[in-house]
C-alpha cells in the first residue's frame, strides 16, 4: 500500500511520501542502537523528566495534533482531542510510577541476598494501527523508554503524518537522537527490520492477518513479541440492567472513533424480556445521531478511514442480509462525498452469518437475543475473539461471577470497555497475546535477571 494521506472526508489525497530505503532503515537501526547504549544508562529521574516535558508538548499543541489525526483517518475532532490528552496521561503515569515498578525485588533464598532485577533489552518495533493513530504509539513507547529501551515505530501507510508528528514530539521533548525514529516502510519491509539483530522485540496492534505475519517473523527470529488484535466484543444486557444508561452507553460505545475500534461494543447479547425495549431505543438513538464533517465539533459519526475499509463493511453487511439478517436502521452507503457509511443495526443475527462470525468494524452494531443468563455467556464466548466484554445488570455479585465465565481479556461491569494506563490491556484467542499498560505492560519488554550472592 502507498504511504499517502487521503483525507477520508473527501477521498483527496493531501500528500504521498517516499518510502524509507533499505539502506536507510539499516543506518536507523544503526544509530537507535548507538542511541540504545546511552539512553540504558540515564537514570529514572531523567527519564522520568522527558516523560513529564513529552506530556507538556502533547498538551501545548493539542490542536495541532488532533486535527492532524482527524484529517488522516477521519475520527471526531472532539474524539482526537481526548486522544491526545490520553497520550499525555500515559507518559504521566509511566513517568511517575516506572521507577517503583521496576525496582529491584528481594527473595529470601539459600543465597546470603538474592532479587530480580528488571534490565532493558534494547530496539523494540511497534507496527501500530490507523485507528487511534497516537494512542496506540504512546502505550507502547511511554513504557518501552521509561524501561530504558529505545523505539521504533512502522506506523500505518494511511497515518504518515501522524507517524512522523509523534516523532518530533520527543524530539521537542528532549530525548536523545534516535531514542524514538519512524520508519516510513510499507508491510513487505517489515520483516527485514524483524531479522535485523539488534531489533530485540517486536509489538503490534491490529489484524489477526497483520498479527500472525509478525508473530510468526519473531519467532522465527527468536523475539519476543506483544499482539494486540482484532475483537468482537460482546454487550451483555440482563433482565435486570438499567436499560436507558445501557442504551446510552451502548450506542457510543459502537460508534466511537466511528466505530472502528477493537473494543467497540460490536454484539449485543440481550436477554429476551427486555430486548424489544433495548432494541427500539437502541435503534432510535443511532438514527439521531449527527454525521458530517470530522473537523465540526457537533459531529458524533464521521467517515469510515479509508475507501477499500468501507466496501469491506458494505459487503460484510449486504452478505449478512441476504443471509438472514435484517436491517432496522442504516445498511447503505450514504449518498455524499467521503467514506461515509451509516449508523446500522443488524438483527435477527444467527450463527454462520458474516455479521455473527467476523468482526464488524465500523458503526454497525448486530443484535443477538438470548433466553437465559446462561445462553447469553455462551453467545459471548461463541467467537474466535476474545478481547474485552461489557455486562449490565443491577446485581454486583452475580456480575462478578458471570465476568469469570466470559472469555476475554477484560470484563466492564455497566460500563464502556477502554484502556487505561493503570490497568493491563490485551486478550486471549485470536484478539492476541501479552499486555500493554499498568505494572504487567511495562514488564514485557524487559530482561527479567535473577541476581544469586553466596
Amino acid at each position: 500500500m502507498a504511504i499517502e494521506t487521503i483525507n477520508p472526508n473527501t477521498n483527496k489525497l493531501v500528500k504521498s511520501f517516499e518510502k524509507t530505503s533499505d539502506e536507510k532503515i539499516k543506518s536507523i537501526i544503526l544509530n537507535s542502537e548507538k542511541a540504545y547504549q546511552q539512553w540504558k544508562q540515564t537514570t529514572f529521574q531523567l527519564r522520568s523528566k522527558l516523560l513529564f516535558k513529552t506530556a507538556d508538548v502533547l498538551r501545548n499543541n493539542k490542536n495541532k495534533y488532533a486535527e492532524i489525526m482527524t484529517l488522516e483517518m477521519g475520527k471526531p475532532i472532539s474524539q482526537a482531542f481526548a486522544e491526545v490528552e490520553k497520550c499525555a496521561w500515559v507518559c504521566e503515569y509511566y513517568a511517575d510510577n516506572a521507577e517503583k515498578i521496576l525496582q529491584k525485588e528481594f527473595i529470601k533464598t539459600d543465597a546470603s541476598e538474592s532479587f530480580v532485577q528488571f534490565d532493558p533489552i534494547g530496539i523494540v518495533l511497534a507496527v501500530m494501527p490507523w485507528n487511534f493513530p497516537f494512542w496506540q504509539v504512546f502505550r507502547f513507547a511511554a513504557p518501552a523508554l521509561m524501561a530504558g529501551n529505545v523505539c521504533l515505530l512502522k506506523h500505518a501507510s494511511n497515518v504518515p503524518l501522524c507517524a512522523l508528528a509523534i516523532e518530533e514530539i520527543f524530539t521537542e521533548a528532549g530525548l536523545l537522537n534516535g531514542t524514538f525514529k519512524t520508519l516510513l516502510i510499507e508491510s513487505n519491509q517489515v520483516n527485514c527490520v524483524i531479522q535485523n539483530p539488534l531489533i530485540k522485540a517486536t509489538t503490534l496492534t491490529g489484524s489477526e492477518t497483520a498479527g500472525m505475519a509478525v508473530a510468526s517473523a519473531s519467532g522465527k527470529a527468536l523475539k519476543k513479541s506483544v499482539m494486540e488484535l482484532g475483537g468482537s466484543d460482546p454487550f451483555i444486557v440482563l433482565s435486570d440492567a438499567n436499560i436507558e444508561e445501557a442504551v446510552n452507553i451502548g450506542v457510543f460505545a459502537r460508534i466511537m472513533n466511528n466505530g472502528q475500534s477493537c473494543i467497540a461494543a460490536k454484539r449485543f447479547v440481550l436477554l429476551n424480556d427486555i430486548a424489544d425495549e433495548f432494541e427500539s431505543k437502541f435503534v432510535r438513538k443511532m438514527n439521531s445521531l449527527v454525521v458530517g464533517n470530522p473537523m465540526e465539533k457537533e459531529t458524533e459519526l464521521g467517515p469510515i478511514a479509508r475507501e477499500d475499509l468501507l466496501k469491506e463493511l458494505d459487503y460484510q453487511v449486504k452478505t449478512s442480509v441476504k443471509q438472514g439478517a435484517k436491517v432496522l436502521c442504516g445498511g447503505e452507503r450514504l449518498n455524499r462525498d467521503g467514506a461515509f457509511y451509516p449508523a446500522t443495526v443488524l438483527s435477527n443475527v444467527q450463527k454462520g452469518m458474516l455479521a455473527y462470525n467476523e468482526e464488524l468494524f465500523g458503526p454497525v452494531a448486530i443484535i443477538i437475543r438470548a433466553k437465559d443468563e446462561g445462553e447469553a455467556i455462551n453467545i459471548a464466548n461463541d467467537t474466535p475473539f476474545g478481547l474485552g466484554a461489557s455486562l449490565w445488570t443491577s446485581n454486583i455479585d452475580k456480575a462478578k461471577k458471570l465476568a469469570s465465565k466470559i472469555d476475554s481479556g477484560s470484563v466492564f461491569i455497566n460500563g464502556l470497555v477502554k484502556s487505561d494506563p493503570r490497568l493491563p490491556f490485551g486478550g486471549i484467542k485470536t484478539s492476541g497475546y501479552g499486555r500493554e499498560l499498568s505494572h504487567y505492560g511495562i514488564k514485557e519488554f524487559v530482561n527479567i535477571k535473577t541476581v544469586w550472592i553466596k
